[in-house]
């Protein structure tokens, strides 16, 4: 047998999981297409496939609504391995969708794909992404219309899953006010494919499932769900991409003459890193989150709290802040940066957004370190994740105390951060050697 080299073979995971100008995550786990993964997919085959990434972002925005929401999952064909599915949603939308949402990295896509696709010379490059601009537009309106109507300059998320970290100690406190209690027979499928132990637990499900309930009885108005939330966090995760997905299409904007859309998008940009900025915590070296329900600041220690750096140019003092706090959290850790502080109670290294690296994530907060000056820990953090990956495969995530890789295999998005950082840690290794 051949043994292909780890580009060639982070390469044909993504083929394996092609379903049609779509990729799934990983095979029967999560088996149709998931927003914020498709956007990192992207941008990995970006990297040797111009077209193919055009396609994936193509495929994603036909399940966008009319109001511009970019669902979090499209169910373009039928799959009995994944819980819930469309028939629990209930949207009825004109293709089957969720109700819900995720991180808005589409317009951080877009740029990286057509920069690539600008590049390597694809001849209806501008027409696409004039196309896949409008779309992101669209969703860019609707979450500050509809995700922060008071004008914070914070967008909040109604359900944990919208955040992409699902499980998280930061919505413990806000989740335990959600019943238990649910209309829709739960059955869980993940812990059929995946060792239950780094899933979220059975009660974790049933308050997820009893907010699934709640919003689809507002028949999914966005006004209605904002109403009756019980579960409403201004996050700063879901913040920062959205404000840093704002300066991409800012950029491509410029590029193309749109002025109306520039100015646009930079009102949206300013009230965003404005909210941001608010958010710093000194005492805590670190952003936190708002529960807009009890009024609480979230202060638990998660990945979340760094996000902020791929929007915000941060001060002199609060880089050396970051610097020594996410050097803490890497302290003992074999790869670093966990989804949970290693020093926290909540800490569980093997539990999905409990403690676990994952790529994509390092992938973000590396990208704002770089901005923020930091540049040997952002190579620090991308060089590891490198390794990660070449040591225990394209898992979806890793254990930071050992580098055990976790949860499903075959990963995309794992396949595409290794296509991406592995280049930039090959780049690094290379100017370091002149």
């Amino acid at each position: 047998m051949i043994k292909l080299d780890r580009d060639e073979a982070a390469r044909a995971i993504l083929a394996r999981n092609d379903r049609g100008g779509y990729t799934v995550p990983t095979d029967r786990l999560y088996p149709f297409q998931w927003n914020w993964d498709s956007a990192f997919v992207a941008m990995g085959f970006a990297t040797f496939d111009a077209d193919r990434a055009y396609r994936e972002l193509e495929r994603l925005i036909e399940g966008q609504w009319d109001d511009g929401m970019i669902p979090h999952i499209v169910f373009h064909a039928p799959s009995d391995t994944y819980f819930p599915g469309p028939e629990v949603w209930g949207t009825r939308h004109r293709i089957a969708t969720s109700g819900i949402t995720q991180p808005p990295v589409f317009g951080m896509a877009l740029r990286h794909v057509h920069e690539a696709a600008v590049e390597a010379g694809l001849p209806n490059a501008a027409e696409r992404t004039r196309n896949l601009f409008q779309a992101a537009l669209r969703s860019h309106r609707w979450w500050l219309r509809a995700r922060d109507p008071d004008g914070l300059g914070l967008v909040a998320i109604l359900h944990p899953w919208e955040s992409g970290s699902d499980n998280s100690p930061a919505w413990d406190a806000a989740l335990a006010r959600v019943p238990t209690s649910t209309t829709t027979a739960i059955r869980r499928k993940d812990t059929g494919h995946v060792d239950a132990a780094m899933r979220p637990r059975d009660e974790d499900y049933q308050r997820f499932i009893h907010l699934v309930d709640t919003y689809r009885e507002c028949g999914w108005d966005p006004q209605r769900q904002w109403a009756v939330a019980p579960f409403k966090i201004a996050d700063v995760q879901m913040t920062a991409i959205l404000a840093r997905a704002t300066a991409d299409l800012i950029h491509l904007a410029e590029d193309f003459g749109w002025e109306a859309e520039r100015a646009e998008l930079s009102e949206m940009h300013d009230r965003l890193t404005a909210g941001l900025a608010r958010r710093w915590r000194s005492h805590l070296s670190r952003f936190v989150s708002l529960d807009l329900v009890s009024g609480e600041n979230v202060e638990a220690p998660t990945q979340a709290c760094f996000m902020p750096l791929v929007a915000l140019r941060i001060d002199d003092a609060q880089r050396q802040a970051v610097q020594s706090e996410i050097e803490r959290w890497h302290e003992g850790m074999v790869v670093g940066l966990p989804s949970t502080a290693p020093f926290s109670p909540a800490f569980e290294p093997k539990r999905y957004w409990r403690g676990p690296v994952w790529a994509v994530v390092n992938w973000l907060i590396a990208d704002g370190l770089r901005m923020n000056g930091l540049e040997n820990l952002a190579q620090r953090i991308e060089q590891t994740t490198v390794r990660a990956i070449e040591r225990a495969g394209f898992c979806e995530y890793f254990d930071p105390t050992t580098g055990e890789g976790l949860g499903g295999d075959t990963f995309s998005w794992t396949a595409a951060a290794y296509l991406v950082l592995g280049r930039r840690a090959k780049a690094s290794a290379s100017g370091a050697r002149r």
